[in-house]
């Protein structure tokens, strides 16, 4: 046989070491012979091995000779069959573990396999199993668990097939188990072009679920893997962005079966994540179905399938399904949602899509969630064209045809990411409830469209031609004509309906406050006592006249500023903001803002920039109040007309919010000599 190891290594010393301590090695390996019951034979062979490289590497011309035939190129040493058990021995000592077993398993196999019964035999086994657990761990140091535990199968097969080493066997076989874990995620999380190794994966966790009796550990899971329940859970959550929502879903499927409440709840949520995804409505239907089944103490499933009745375009139902949940702060924030009720519906379903379900998969990236694709996917509508009422299919494709502006990302002030919900503690979807705000986030509330939705009449006309609308949209408008007709006259009734309508809303203009809402021009925005003149005349101020006023009241050092000169600061901080998310600069936000709100709006336009919008904002001050005041602070609440647009590089508009009624309160300070905007929070 011939060994992988050259005589230092076989002895322990190094290249460099002189003969005393090459001679010192040899005596401590001498004085420490394993004890793991090695034959006396054995033992000896191994003595008679180290003292021939002890004795190779202590004469210098020797020594000499043997290192230059290492340089030439020698390696391994050539070991007579009496001494093959010796070298092995003194290999797997050497930690070649991995050699040691391959060779050991090797010798133990026909033809040269040895005699039944004998001390060879019985010695090699030993030698076999004791460096296939030590290969297995150096494999695990490195992370490699599958082949960690592919060695240590190897391992308990040969102990079973020699019969022997019984204790051993046990040894690799809980080696195995505890090792099983991590070799799932090792399998998983491996490329997916290695599509054997992820089978196998998948194979061996749906075994250690159904061992452990389900997600939930009802039977004595310790022993299973070696994990609590706390600790499964936490490697579930690991492994569960390796793999695709279809494959959830099955998973998922076979555990509820078995009796797994847990995964019938993460079924539903896998189907409603694979439905959304990829635009599959039957799946919702499907989840529904589990949603409704789950029977685990304090969930409450009504929120969550008033969710799946407002995808599949059943508005009614939704919001029955919320008035009958049994959360009481649930409903209060339905009621005190400052907008429609559809609106606060979407809000929830876009929550709890976002931060619920479309999480832990390998094939869903959502970073937002656009309600408005969902519902003008063409096999989204034609399966709710297939769902029972009229009333609930005209709704959803009239009043579906804003959501996307009502989305939660579209904020205000941009100064938090927390939602109205969280504002009062009140529930919403996404696990534990956020921390309150410090500074309140507020929803996005009414846009032209809904504002103009309100009109009785009008929205009756809406909702009946936006099944038409649809069909423009979605196919060829010859084909329209042709094949029906009865939207042709649909369409052309409901033109001249809102042409007509428009001229009289253009005519009769509704007033918002004190300010004419078609009246609202940016220069508003930067007025101050000097411009207004006493006939309350809005006449608009070029540019140039509006960095001259700037100038003169930026920055505002006043002692004592008055009401004036505060909302003149205000607003200057309002216009200065809206220049920069508009693309532009701003020479003054600088000045009047705190650092931290400065860089929030800078850490806001590169996001937009990113995404290739601008945002246009009309922000003007209908009234204001100071209800603090001191030499250092000054409190005033303010109450403004706001209006907003999101505009994507192409020019289209992609949001728009209209506020006529807004509350913020604004706190102001003094930072050395001037008085800039700190903080403020916003609604009602």
């Amino acid at each position: 046989m011939e060994l992988p190891i050259d005589h230092f290594r076989l002895l322990g010393v190094s290249p460099s070491a002189n003969p005393e301590e090459v001679l010192r090695a040899f005596q401590l390996r001498l004085d420490r012979p394993p004890k793991q019951g090695f034959t006396f034979e054995a033992l000896s062979q191994r003595s008679e091995l180290l003292r021939l490289s002890a004795d190779l590497l202590s004469n210098l011309k020797e020594r000499q000779s043997y290192e230059l035939a290492l340089i030439e190129g020698s390696s391994g040493l050539d070991l007579s069959s009496n001494r093959e058990v010796a070298g092995l021995l003194l290999l797997w000592e050497s930690k070649a573990s991995l050699q040691a077993f391959k060779l050991a398993k090797k010798a133990l196999q026909p033809p040269q396999a040895p005699a039944l019964g004998s001390g060879r035999e019985s010695d090699l086994t030993l030698i076999a199993a004791l460096s296939c657990r030590d290969a297995s761990i150096d494999e695990q140091n490195c992370r490699r668990y599958a082949s960690g535990a592919e060695l240590l199968q190897e391992g308990i097969q040969l102990l079973q097939r020699m019969g022997k080493l019984v204790e051993e066997r046990k040894t690799l076989e809980t080696d195995l188990e505890a090792l099983l874990p991590y070799r799932i995620l090792d399998l998983l999380s491996r490329n997916q072009e290695d599509e054997k190794s992820h089978k196998d994966g998948l194979i061996l966790l749906e075994d250690f679920v159904n061992k452990r009796g389900g997600l939930e550990g009802k039977r004595n899971s310790e022993k299973i893997g070696g994990l609590n329940q706390t600790d499964f859970e936490l490697f579930f959550l690991q492994i569960r962005k390796f793999l695709t929502t279809k494959e959830q879903s099955k998973l998922y499927l076979n555990w509820y079966r078995r009796g797994s409440e847990d995964a019938g709840f993460l079924a539903a949520f896998a189907l409603v994540a694979s439905g959304f995804s990829y635009r599959n409505p039957e799946l919702l239907q499907d989840a529904r179905k589990y949603l409704r089944n789950i029977n685990i103490n304090g969930f409450d499933p009504m929120p969550l399938i008033g969710c799946l009745d407002l995808l599949l375009g059943d508005v009614k139902q939704a919001e029955a399904r919320f008035r009958s949940s049994s959360d009481e702060k649930l409903k209060d924030w339905l009621d005190n949602y400052p907008g429609e009720t559809l609106a606060a519906l979407c809000d929830y379903c876009r929550n709890w899509l976002r931060k619920d379900v479309l999480v832990g998969f390998r094939d869903v990236e959502i970073q937002t969630v656009n309600l408005d694709d969902w519902f003008a996917n063409k096999q989204v509508q034609e399966y709710i064209e297939q769902l029972e009422t009229k009333g609930a299919l005209g709704l959803a494709k009239a009043g579906f045809s804003f959501l996307s502006s009502l989305t939660p990302e579209q904020q205000l002030e941009n100064n938090s990411s927390k939602n109205f919900a969280s504002e009062e503690g009140l529930p919403m979807p996404g696990g534990a409830l956020d921390e309150t705000l410090k500074e309140k986030s507020f929803k996005p509330q009414i846009q032209s469209k809904e504002v103009f939705l309100r009109f009785g009449l009008v929205k009756n006309v809406i909702l009946k031609c936006s099944s038409a609308f649809e069909l423009i949209k979605n196919s060829d408008f010859k084909s329209l004509i042709l094949k029906r007709p009865i939207y042709t006259s649909a369409l052309a009734f409901a033109g001249l309906f809102i042409f007509g309508t428009s001229i009289g809303i253009l005519t009769q203009r509704k007033t918002y406050g004190n300010k004419n809402l078609n009246n609202i021009s940016s220069s508003e925005l930067v007025k101050s006592s000097k411009i207004k003149t006493k006939d309350n005349e809005s006449s608009q101020i070029s540019s140039n006249e509006e960095r001259l006023n700037l100038n003169k009241l930026i920055p505002l050092t006043s002692i004592a500023p008055s009401d004036q000169e505060i909302k003149f600061l205000i607003e200057s901080w309002l216009k200065g903001k809206a220049d920069i998310l508009n693309g532009l600069d701003s020479q003054f936000l600088s000045s009047i803002a705190r650092t931290s709100l400065f860089n929030r709006v800078i850490e806001q336009r590169k996001k937009d920039k990113l995404l290739g919008q601008t945002q246009i904002i009309d922000a003007y001050i209908n009234s204001i109040k100071i209800v603090q005041r001191s030499d250092k602070r000054i409190e005033a609440d303010v109450e403004l007309n706001y209006k907003d647009k999101s505009i994507s590089s192409s020019g289209e508009v992609l949001s728009e919010t209209v506020i006529p009624s807004l509350k913020v309160k604004y706190i102001m300070g003094k930072n050395k000599n001037n008085w800039v905007v700190v903080d403020y929070i916003s609604g009602n």
